[in-house]
């Protein structure tokens, strides 16, 4: 088997192994809370009947006795397979862009294709390391399937390695700029993750649902994280820029929108410091943030620029 093919099987099984956690993670949310509904209506009955009310296991409330949602001290049936398909999913995934830069002799960071490999795997290894540090596994239902949804679209590129073209004939630089950019996107993911469920929180009405406090705290660290990827992919892209086209900025549309980003997360922070910003406004920004990410990613597509490789 050639390198190449043995990356795109490792991909696959990736893809087959986030979809199959997805899966997994919401059939968890989902069993927990018919098991919450169904004792919430035993305990109805029961007073109904004139029997004394079940305990305050099963009233209804905002967040969970847990701080992470619907988990216990280790994860167990379902949300262990889940758990552990997420991470070898980054394993694989892992092991497929390292293949793919054997085959290619450059980081797997030059075409929209990889770069499309390269978010999600930014996505996973900012949802493992949440998970592992908060225990929160129902935020797996808003992280895995953006992972899932960028693995799927790269699915309908063409994978075959084309020749660099001379503004990427840079190792060092396309390595650090798109890495960072990695990074700072995958923990973005997590924070809009977040930032979602904190504002859907008072639709939801069981004890699984993560508490408001700790999905702020999830959102800001995720910006923790953001804010200086975002930094250095500019610093970089910059002197880059300089290198293969003799300026360090063009107002090129994914210049341009990259610098909205990061002007975003930049004042999420200035608020939150200064201001104290929190709650639905942060949370808003959060999602105002992840867009512009989005934009950022899919923006040369559509107007060009230098960046349309």
């Amino acid at each position: 088997m050639e390198l190449l093919d043995l990356s795109q099987l490792l991909l696959m099984s990736a893809t087959l192994l986030v979809a199959f956690a997805t899966v997994g993670y919401l059939a968890v949310v989902l069993s927990a809370r018919q098991m919450r509904t169904r004792a919430h209506a035993e305990s109805k009955e029961l007073v109904g009947a004139g029997g004394p009310p079940m305990d305050a296991a099963v009233s209804e409330t905002h967040g969970a006795a847990e701080p992470g949602g619907v988990r216990a001290s280790k994860p167990s049936g379902v949300a262990w397979y889940a758990s552990i398909a997420a991470i070898l999913s980054l394993v694989l995934l892992t092991a497929s862009l390292v293949t793919r830069a054997m085959v290619t002799g450059h980081a797997p960071f030059a075409s929209h294709y990889e770069f499309s490999v390269a978010f999600a795997w930014g996505i996973l290894v900012a949802h493992v390391v949440v998970e592992r540090r908060y225990q929160v596994r129902v935020l797996a239902m808003m992280t895995l399937p953006l992972a899932l949804a960028m693995l799927l679209y790269a699915s309908t590129m063409s994978y075959e390695p084309s020749p660099l073209v001379p503004a990427l004939q840079n190792s060092p630089l396309l390595t650090l700029h798109v890495f960072t950019a990695c990074i700072g996107y995958g923990a973005a993911a997590v924070g809009f993750g977040a930032a979602v469920m904190y504002l859907i929180a008072p639709k939801i009405r069981w004890r699984g649902w993560p508490k408001s406090d700790l999905l702020d705290e999830i959102g800001y660290g995720s910006v923790v994280v953001t804010f200086p990827m975002l930094t250095f992919m500019l610093i970089l892209g910059s002197i880059w820029a300089n290198v293969a086209w003799g300026r360090y900025w063009s107002w090129d549309p994914k210049e341009t929108a990259a610098l909205v980003t990061w002007l975003i997360y930049g004042g999420y922070l200035h608020a939150r410091v200064t201001r104290d910003w929190r709650g639905s406004r942060s949370a808003w920004l959060l999602v105002l943030g992840f867009a512009a990410v989005i934009f950022t990613y899919f923006g040369n597509l559509f107007f060009g620029g230098l960046h349309s490789y």
